[in-house]
């Protein structure tokens, strides 16, 4: 029988079709077949981009040329632009806002490789520690509230028709309502309990495993208890911390080592489908904010990463009633992905 699972952070339903289910060997995402272009995140192809912000580099190597090996740059094609005021503002009833922000590329390896998991687990480190850099860096400005880090992979994701593993980060001068959400459900939670909702998620799900897919080294990949998709995972670290930014250099190579394994059985178990994975993490927190704004986030915020294979398509009842449908158990895909080998 079909159950209705309720998140327990946000409060959000979904609908587990279980009748509806195919095994998960059923389950494919659609590659799009379009025809590559002519790389610009190849090593020696530094021109074709715009000048980076910063690097990972060879000791002797210069800027802007050869030698590196993570470089972050602008955006070609950015969704908010640096330059300018925020400008908040009101238009009748409606609240306008200057497209102030920033839109950044992290090349994640000088070499010509589509998918993070075939990276080294120290190579994923040095882009977890350019992501770090940046966030530290755009939160000086005043004008930024939140960072969202995401990686689109494969043409049908979003990640375009250039196979050359790369991660992007957007700065906004809002928090975005999503993360709003997982802010008001933690903090409700923190004051009723006095504990995190994360920790004791991570508690609980060690404790039963039917829904864990790894657990070392001080994270845990599991799938959740509402699955919004089909193989839906999250990469969550076992000490509290809401803030992604304060990770230790030895955490960001356990954290690349982790995220090696569970999308490494993503693509051996799913015939590498398309992905996304996001960053949640704590917005920025300012001397001069409202009295009581997030007073307690530091004890009841958890960042994590949500890994999301592209394998179904939202429609017409998930876009009108918000429900979202899987249609295969997430105990089912955790014992599939547990199970599943990799090269």
């Amino acid at each position: 029988m079909p159950e209705l699972r309720r998140d327990p952070i946000i409060g959000r339903w979904v609908i587990i079709a279980v009748e509806r289910a195919r095994r998960p060997k059923g389950l494919r995402g659609p590659h799009a077949a379009a025809e590559e272009k002519a790389c610009p995140f190849c090593e020696g192809k530094e021109a074709m981009t715009p000048r980076e912000i910063i690097a990972i580099r060879k000791e002797d190597a210069v800027a802007n040329g050869p030698g590196w090996q993570v470089r972050v740059i602008p955006s070609k094609t950015p969704f908010l632009k640096v330059e300018g005021q925020v400008n908040r503002r009101g238009k009748g009833l409606y609240d306008v806002i200057n497209g102030i922000g920033a839109h950044e590329v992290i090349v994640e390896t000088p070499q010509h490789i589509a998918n993070i998991a075939d990276l080294d687990e120290v190579q994923i480190a040095k882009g977890i520690t350019c992501w770090i850099d940046r966030v530290v860096d755009l939160g000086r400005d005043e004008r930024f509230k939140y960072v969202q880090i995401f990686k689109n992979y494969g043409s049908s994701s979003g990640g375009g028709s250039i196979r050359h593993t790369r991660s992007q980060l957007i700065a906004t001068p809002i928090t975005p309502k999503r993360i709003k959400e997982e802010l008001q459900g933690a903090r409700s939670y923190f004051e009723y309990h006095e504990r995190c909702i994360f920790c004791d998620i991570i508690r609980q799900e060690i404790e039963t495993k039917t829904r864990v897919v790894a657990d070392a080294d001080g994270f845990v990949a599991m799938t959740p208890f509402a699955s919004r998709f089909p193989f839906e995972m999250w990469i969550v670290p076992k000490d509290h911390n809401c803030d992604f930014s304060r990770m230790s250099v030895e955490s960001r190579l356990y954290l690349g080592r982790m995220i090696k394994k569970v999308l490494g059985k993503v693509k051996a178990g799913l015939e590498d489908p398309p992905y996304n994975f996001v960053l949640h993490t704590a917005p920025f927190r300012r001397p001069k904010a409202k009295e009581g704004y997030w007073k307690t986030i530091e004890d009841d915020y958890h960042w994590h990463l949500e890994i999301i294979p592209r394998l179904t398509h939202s429609a017409g009842f998930e876009w009108g009633t918000g429900f979202y449908i899987c249609s295969i158990t997430p105990e089912e895909a955790a014992k599939y992905l547990r199970e599943t080998e990799t090269a």
